[in-house]
């Protein structure tokens, strides 16, 4: 199979190991490791094959993906090999497509949230062709962690303690019996499609009435306080900013820590680091976060050009300037999609024509309080000159 290589400019899709995506600098190919989880020998396979076959740079994703950037075409192959010699990829490119499962990362082997979350991986043939966005949350935990995580389905904790079905735009759930969960949520799926979902991309914006056995009356458990870095009862919860981090800085601390068992991927550019022991030295402040009061946790930032041809700034080196003089929460985005952060933000800048646009409380490309502005009068302007 050759790599199939996408140039539009609106992209209704995500990318996956099977079906790359173009960008600037070279394809990018999207791993999605069963449970979230990486055992030390996947995480120092896929930091060498990110080096030998991309140009060595890893993003985690708002969905606890993984993506492997700067991909040449003749070297997509020997990735896919390498991969599926990990098994970090399904043989079977549906299957992979499929596997758009985000799971919270306190499961614990026999949980509820790893019973359902390796039954539905088991049964991915059985869901109907979705739309490339559209995934599955399953948050089993005690209280709810992925409630602002990108998902379409979720299996959620009510307050009661059962389980309960939820679509996504919805703020209550249907109850689910024990053993059942996979089979309700497979058959939600399918009303999707059969309902017209696949026009509407999204379960929040499909307003079809949801069929009588979903309709939800159950809301969930209140949230449990988003993971932040720092100690883990796993171990050690680590930030990476941006959501980007070296394969070689990733293999490199790996491999010093010999007491690392495993790496957890959480939705929130946070990595967890399984070990019974401490750490022999402190992470690398340039890749990993381990203070949860930094800065850097308070601002979203696209890969900006030249990496996204849609881009027409940069973004990370002004992000980084801007981060300790803005107290709220900061964004800012190579163009109007704002794919870093869908939210608004306290400060948003929007490149445009090689220059930002500057607004407040806003969602990437809002009409802008200061328009056209470079480099040099947004430092200014923040006392970051």
């Amino acid at each position: 199979m050759s790599a199939p290589v996408t140039n539009g400019i609106v992209k209704g899709w995500c990318p996956d190991a099977w079906r790359p995506m173009m960008a600037g600098d070279g394809l990018l190919v999207r791993v999605r490791p069963p449970l979230g989880r990486l055992a030390r020998v996947h995480v120092l396979g896929l930091c060498e094959a990110a080096r030998q076959h991309g140009n060595g740079q890893i993003d985690l994703t708002t969905r606890a993906n993984l993506q492997i950037r700067g991909v040449r075409e003749d070297s997509w192959r020997p990735l896919i090999d390498a991969l599926l010699d990990l098994g970090l990829i399904d043989p079977d490119p549906t299957r992979e497509a499929r596997a758009n499962i985000v799971v919270a990362s306190d499961w614990r082997a026999g949980d509820d949230t790893h019973r359902v979350a390796e039954e539905l991986r088991g049964r991915l043939s059985e869901l109907p062709d979705l739309p490339g966005k559209v995934g599955f949350a399953i948050d089993a935990g005690a209280a709810p962690m992925l409630q602002d995580a990108p998902a379409d389905f979720r299996i959620e904790r009510a307050a009661s303690g059962q389980l309960i079905l939820r679509a996504d735009g919805r703020d209550l759930g249907a109850p689910l019996s024990s053993g059942t969960e996979v089979d309700q949520l497979i058959a939600l799926a399918h009303w999707f499609v059969e309902s017209g979902g696949a026009a509407s991309g999204r379960m929040a914006r499909h307003d079809a009435p949801l069929p009588d056995w979903a309709v939800g009356r159950i809301p969930p458990a209140a949230s449990a306080d988003r993971l932040q870095p720092g100690g883990h009862p796993f171990g050690i919860a680590l930030g990476l900013p941006f959501g980007r981090v070296a394969a070689t800085a990733l293999s490199r601390f790996v491999e010093a820590e010999t007491v690392i068992e495993a790496i957890r991927l959480a939705p929130w550019h946070i990595a967890i680091c399984e070990t019974d022991a401490s750490l022999a030295g402190h992470p690398d402040p340039a890749n990993f976060i381990a203070d949860p009061s930094a800065p850097i946790r308070r601002v979203n930032a696209c890969v900006g050009a030249p990496a996204c041809p849609q881009a027409s700034v940069q973004t990370r080196d002004l992000a980084h300037r801007l981060a300790p003089h803005i107290a709220g929460r900061l964004h800012v985005s190579g163009c109007a999609k704002g794919c870093a952060h869908a939210a608004r933000a306290d400060v948003t800048l929007t490149g445009r024509d090689g220059r930002y646009d500057l607004a407040f409380d806003a969602h990437a490309g809002a009409p802008p309080s200061r328009a056209g502005l470079d480099v040099a009068q947004i430092l200014a302007h923040f006392g970051a000159a």
